[in-house]
């Protein structure tokens, strides 16, 4: 059951791209198990996709599912700001400067 519906718009074969992909299929095979559909999108060979979705910058994550929508723009290389962005953890005053 797909509980998670993932976009990560990238552009070609940069470093930040390469690394927001490895970075964002870690976090969701530790921490989704399964239970996500990321797909992955070049802006450089579809830009209408990222037209659509309003992306301004690359990487960029979209969670589309489950709402609220949210957006993650970077090499997602911060795991708790990930984490904390998909709605993985409730945030706690330790977390607020994230």
């Amino acid at each position: 059951m797909v509980s998670y519906k993932l976009k990560l718009y990238i552009t070609g074969h940069t470093t930040a791209s390469r690394r927001a992909l490895e970075n964002i299929r870690r976090i969701c095979k530790e921490q989704l198990a399964g239970k996500y559909d990321l797909q992955v999108i070049d802006v450089l060979k579809e830009p209408q996709l990222a037209e659509a979705d309003k992306i301004i910058a690359t990487p960029t994550l979209v969670k589309k599912l489950p709402v609220p929508l949210r957006k993650i723009i970077g090499d997602l290389s911060n795991t708790d700001k990930v984490i904390l962005g998909l709605d993985l953890i409730e945030p706690s005053t330790e977390n607020n400067h994230l």
